[in-house]
């Protein structure tokens, strides 16, 4: 059996360096429709509603194309609606997948956040993929008069909550943070059941494996997964009557920058799909303004991309 073309997913958020800081969201609207004339499988857009002195508290990142991690961003960081720019484009694309990556349940009520996604994903025709999350900033939380510690039960019940609201009919649910009775939410999504949720983080811990073998689709780890975490979940799928087949799973590549002002090189960042292709991921992310500082040179890329991916793998 021909082993299966990988799927590369842009990466959309972050790309700072590329538009002088600012965020020029039309430029992002365009890039989602060159990726998808590139053969790009995915746009991904990740988000924070609010940041605060917390987000910056660990000092900037060395080079401002790496990834953010907690602690390495300043705090006015543009970060647009996931769920608003998902939608314009929506609009412009036919096939690109939209993932909402990084969507913070905990800072909405479920009602809320399961009417969004449902409207998205029929916008799309059901091209929408969500990854829930916590994230991490205890300011953000603040702002939002959200209790941080209790983050991940409420992230449980929005699971919950979700599935009973995608389903046919009135939908009841009785937590122990969140309540509703007898209420129709409609339009439903697109996807039957809901568009298509992946988890992840920088740990495999108990909570996300959770969430991951009951309402996963797919799987995207914050880097490599450790040692001995694709067993754990495996183990874990099996013991569910689930098949690791059931499960996309995402991996990426990792830039290495020369210095604190240069680009990484695509090529050597490519090289890391073929060993992930035989662990079984299929599907990688990758962030233009790593290797380009061009905004203009975004479709290029892309199309780039695609040539050095379809070599490596054959």
């Amino acid at each position: 059996m021909p082993t299966p073309r990988p799927r590369m997913t842009l990466v959309l958020t972050e790309n700072w360096t590329m538009t002088g800081g600012r965020c020029d969201v039309g430029a992002l609207v365009r890039w989602a429709r060159e990726a998808e004339d590139a053969g790009f499988d995915s746009v991904m857009l990740s988000e924070h509603v609010v940041l605060g002195p917390d987000s910056g508290a660990g000092g900037p990142m060395p080079n401002p194309r790496e990834y953010a991690l907690p602690g390495n961003q300043p705090p006015d960081t543009p970060w647009p609606s996931s769920v608003v720019l998902l939608s314009a484009m929506a609009a412009v694309t036919e096939r690109v997948r939209l993932a909402a990556a990084a969507v913070i349940a905990p800072l909405r009520h479920p009602l809320l956040l399961a009417k969004e996604l449902a409207t998205l994903d029929l916008l799309s025709g059901g091209r929408l993929v969500v990854l829930p999350t916590v994230s991490w900033s205890e300011d953000e939380y603040a702002a939002l008069q959200v209790p941080f510690a209790r983050r991940g039960r409420l992230l449980d019940e929005h699971l919950a909550a979700w599935e009973a609201l995608w389903r046919p009919g009135p939908a009841t649910f009785e937590g122990t943070h969140y309540r509703f009775r007898d209420v129709w939410l409609e339009p439903k999504p697109h996807r039957e059941g809901g568009p298509a949720l992946w988890f992840g983080g920088s740990t495999l811990h108990d909570a996300v494996l959770r969430r991951l073998v009951r309402y996963g689709h797919g799987f995207n780890p914050l880097g490599r997964p450790a040692p001995g975490e694709l067993e754990k979940l495996r183990a874990a799928m099996a013991e569910a009557g689930r098949d690791m087949s059931d499960l996309e799973m995402v991996g990426g590549t990792r830039a290495v920058f020369p210095d604190a002002t240069s680009v990484a090189s695509l090529e050597r960042a490519l090289e890391a799909v073929p060993e992930q292709m035989e662990q079984g991921f299929t599907t990688f992310c990758v962030k233009p303004s790593q290797f380009t500082d061009d905004p203009d040179g975004v479709g290029d890329f892309c199309r780039e991309v695609m040539r050095r991916v379809e070599r490596l793998t054959g």
